[in-house]
């Protein structure tokens, strides 16, 4: 029986779950009783924007996610773990880590999309041991009252049934208090470019017409007041902006102003602290179920619980079909020859808002301004780019990927099939009416002439 160097490490890397409270992986790696070595990797292009020629990263995008991470290290540090922030997306550097470290496994977050799987393939295939999580849905599968490979097919099925078997979502974790680190030697720090603290973060500065007010800066516990239309990025951000805004008049309101294009309060801004994993939808649900207890239940509160259920669908769907939702013709039955029509010149034209249309080029000035668009707006200039337009809808999916701050693979690629008519929707597309939508949530061109420069 060989001996185990019970001062090996555990490597935990950060992927979308940059949170040490109800975060599965992460407890698991805290409980194989070693020092861990904490890692994430700085955003990059991935292959899915590389191959439209899409020149890189959003300022917003950059700005939110260091200012996030900027955050989870000073809780990590708190606890005496050091955070290595890794460039490039590179997996030649974990491999290294590990080798250098001694590490005996590498713990993360599973994600169920082409590129993300790859990585891990890719570090398996070195002989590195990997332990994978799946913990991003508000339930766990087993609960579900069918199988994965079984989902209903449309998401109104799916919500019904999982609404009548009363599937329980998981209950969040405290976070691990018997945590320890591990000091690096210098050689093996030599090739990490690490981050330089909150560098992107405190030099951004949100443009004062963007629907998602934020600004750099931790969150005090002693604050007197959190400014619901002023949020910060973080994990303690986030939960402080959560507490708020239930006990606000806006989850009342919710169903009624969901669609609005401008301002914080039309919606409930969740989605960006979800997106990289700074709260969890289980910690969101218990949330709001509290509130339903403290204030009564309201269509509003069942709105944002019918969403955060749309956005666990789009996750069962990746584990469902996977490499499936990224083909061209996404999951219809097509000859490998059927190519998607895109006309590149018209692309660019609308990543630039300059599509002739007014309420398109607005949104898409939005977007390239602030990092951040509304779910009205976002179907929108996806239903012109794909019907008006004639592209390729997975380079508008490449373009918000690269775009927003709240970038979440499952759910970009999930509405862009939905729009497109491609995934498990039987109704074909989704097209919208331009005139109509400028009617209805434009009508006296307030949005339209906000947003009539880039700048």
């Amino acid at each position: 029986m060989s001996l185990v160097n019970v001062g090996a490490p555990v490597i935990y890397w950060f992927r979308s779950d940059m949170r040490l409270q109800d975060n599965p992986a992460w407890t698991r790696a805290c409980a194989m009783g070693r020092p861990v070595i904490a890692v994430t990797f700085a955003p990059v292009l991935s292959a899915r924007e590389v191959a439209w020629g899409i020149p890189g990263l959003s300022p917003s995008r950059k700005a939110w996610w260091a200012a996030t991470v900027q955050e989870l290290r000073r809780e990590l540090d708190a606890l005496g773990v050091s955070l290595l922030v890794l460039r490039g997306g590179a997996m030649e550097d974990l491999v290294r880590l590990c080798e250098t470290s001694g590490a005996v496994a590498l713990v993360c977050e599973e994600i169920a999309a082409p590129y993300e799987e790859a990585q891990l393939s890719s570090l398996r295939a070195s002989g590195m041991v990997v332990h994978s999580v799946w913990q991003s849905t508000l339930f766990k599968a087993e609960d579900l009252p069918f199988s994965v490979t079984n989902l209903p097919g449309v998401f109104t099925r799916f919500r019904n049934e999982v609404e009548r078997a009363k599937v329980p979502f998981r209950t969040p974790l405290p976070a691990p208090v018997n945590v320890s680190g591990y000091d690096l030697t210098s050689d093996t720090v030599t090739f990490v470019e690490d981050f330089a603290d909150g560098e992107d973060a405190s030099k951004f500065v949100a443009d004062s017409r963007s629907a998602f007010q934020w600004r750099s800066g931790s969150f005090d516990a002693n604050d007197e007041v959190l400014h619901l239309d002023e949020v910060r990025a973080g994990s303690a951000g986030g939960h402080a902006y959560l507490r708020s805004y239930l006990e606000s008049s806006r989850v009342a309101q919710y169903k009624a102003t969901r669609n609005g294009l401008t301002g914080m309060a039309y919606s409930s801004k969740w989605s960006p602290w979800l997106a990289l994993g700074a709260v969890s939808a289980p910690e969101m649900m218990a949330a709001l179920k509290a509130h339903e207890r403290n204030h009564g239940a309201t269509d509003g509160s069942y709105w944002l619980w019918f969403e955060l259920l749309w956005r666990d669908y789009f996750r069962w769907l990746h584990l469902q079909y996977g490499v499936g939702l990224y083909r061209p013709k996404g999951l219809l039955e097509a000859p490998m020859s059927e190519r998607v029509p895109h006309h590149r010149r018209s692309f660019t034209l609308w990543t630039e808002g300059r599509t002739g249309c007014d309420l398109v080029d607005a949104g898409m000035r939005e977007l390239a301004c602030s990092g951040y668009l509304s779910n009205r707006m976002r179907q929108v200039v996806a239903s012109f780019l794909i019907y008006e337009l004639g592209c390729d809808w997975r380079a508008g999916a490449a373009w918000f990927e690269s775009q927003l701050l709240d970038f979440d693979v499952y759910s970009n690629q999930g509405n862009w099939l939905y729009i497109a008519g491609l995934g498990t929707d039987p109704r074909g597309g989704r097209r919208f009416n331009i005139a109509k939508q400028t009617a209805d949530h434009d009508p006296d061109g307030a949005y339209r002439a906000l947003w009539s420069t880039g700048s």
